[in-house]
């Protein structure tokens, strides 16, 4: 017999006759697999900021609020995995969603956030005890689907084309409207927050200087991150007011055209991208001493990379994709050679240029042990006084749990808060 259908098609009509109707009924499985990878995908970003926290399975009660304990970090990510693994048996692939569904969680997403969430485990706190042979495998299971392909342009990837595209593995859904903040809205403030103040936006989180120096001669990638006084992005001419803005450089990845309501911005956020799992393979291969596995992997990044058109717009009232005019020998391949500790930098390195602006920097340098080297002298004195004291790879600082949280759940605050 087929998958019980969910609760939400009505039964007077008929199956097919509501198919017809509405959009495809939904299997329950795929909707308890929805929600147990949103519960893992939350959770882990309580666990990386804030250390263990409260687990809850069912809703509690007032009355149950004095019961509740605070889990390890270790008890914690077992729970984030047991909930990713549940749904990626529960999930179809990226091919079984079509129409109105596409852009749900699927098993690649949940195989893929799985993969994350133990490589970030494996510079941290691994009191899981897991092994960079899972990275691999996962990583590799998701690349076997056929599911997924880097998408052929870099500069179209966080463009209206670029959505769902054949590299999203999964990203956060957005449309927009006439509302404004509030729930009733359906777009983002991702986009206002980050735009230029001279156009539309607030003017933060802007790229550093030693994010832009870190892109190679002529990669096109940096001129798809970043944007420098007198660009034209998206046909419009961006100055930018250093009164105003800290480095000099805005986000250009979440530079769009001023939707109806500033605070509805429709772009999709991009949280897990083809080239992540590529990437993350490539990094569990060469700690598995698969030396050019781990190189042929990085190549196909920069391959695709140095292939791109500049972004859209880069003309005065134009939205076209001009050609870059990339130089011959930009970006070329990794040589075949490479091995140890040089090949783990080539990764890094890759990672930063084809993910900057992306929220997954920081991350990274915890997970690798390089966050707090990074930091001015002073200001890591301080870090190292809110460190995680569980046993971990490498130290690495967690926030304060709120103090209404702290007193209302009887949360236990975290080092260097009290």
């Amino acid at each position: 017999m087929g998958a019980q259908l969910h609760g939400h098609c009505p039964g007077q009509y008929g199956h097919q006759q509501y198919r017809r109707r509405h959009h495809r009924c939904r299997p329950e499985s795929a909707v308890e697999g929805e929600a147990l990878f949103l519960r893992a995908y939350f959770y882990f970003n309580l666990v990386k900021g804030f250390g263990g926290v409260p687990l809850f399975e069912k809703s509690i009660a007032p009355t149950e609020a004095g019961n509740v304990s605070r889990a390890s970090i270790a008890q914690t990510y077992a729970f984030i995995e047991k909930d990713l693994k549940a749904a990626a048996a529960l999930l179809p692939e990226k091919s079984g969603y079509t129409g109105n569904d596409i852009g749900r969680a699927t098993k690649g997403a949940a195989n893929g956030y799985l993969a994350r969430v133990i490589m970030y485990q494996l510079g941290t706190v691994n009191g899981n005890n897991h092994t960079w042979q899972e990275v691999y495998d996962l990583t590799s299971t998701i690349i076997s689907s056929a599911q997924y392909s880097l998408l052929a342009n870099y500069a179209a990837i966080h463009q209206d084309i670029g959505e769902n595209s054949s590299e999203s593995v999964f990203e956060i859904q957005f449309g927009t409207d006439n509302n404004t903040y509030g729930p009733i809205s359906i777009g983002t403030t991702n986009n206002i927050f980050q735009n230029n103040r001279k156009t539309w936006g607030y003017g933060f989180n802007n790229p550093t200087q030693n994010l832009v120096d870190e892109f190679e001669p002529n990669d096109p990638r940096k001129e798809v991150t970043v944007i420098k006084n007198g660009d034209i992005v998206l046909g419009i001419l961006n100055v930018v007011d250093l009164t105003a803005n800290a480095t000099g450089y805005f986000n250009r990845k979440a530079a769009i055209l001023a939707p109806a309501a500033p605070e509805a911005g429709p772009q999709n956020i991009r949280k897990i991208r083809y080239a992540d799992i590529l990437l993350m393979k490539a990094e569990a291969a060469a700690q598995l001493g698969k030396n050019g596995e781990a190189v042929a992997l990085v190549n196909q990044v920069r391959q695709r990379a140095r292939m791109s058109t500049r972004p859209p717009g880069t003309t005065l009232g134009s939205l076209s994709y001009e050609p870059a005019n990339t130089p011959a020998g930009t970006l070329p391949d990794l040589a075949a050679s490479l091995s140890g500790q040089n090949l783990l930098n080539a990764i890094w390195h890759e990672r930063r240029v084809e993910f900057g602006e992306e929220s997954l920097r920081y991350w990274d340098l915890v997970r690798t042990g390089r966050y707090l080297a990074t930091l001015p002298a002073d200001v890591r004195s301080r870090a190292m006084t809110h460190v995680a004291t569980e046993a971990s790879v490498n130290p690495f600082p967690l926030l304060p749990i709120s103090l209404n949280d702290a007193q209302t759940w009887g949360v236990p605050q975290n080092p260097g808060y009290n």
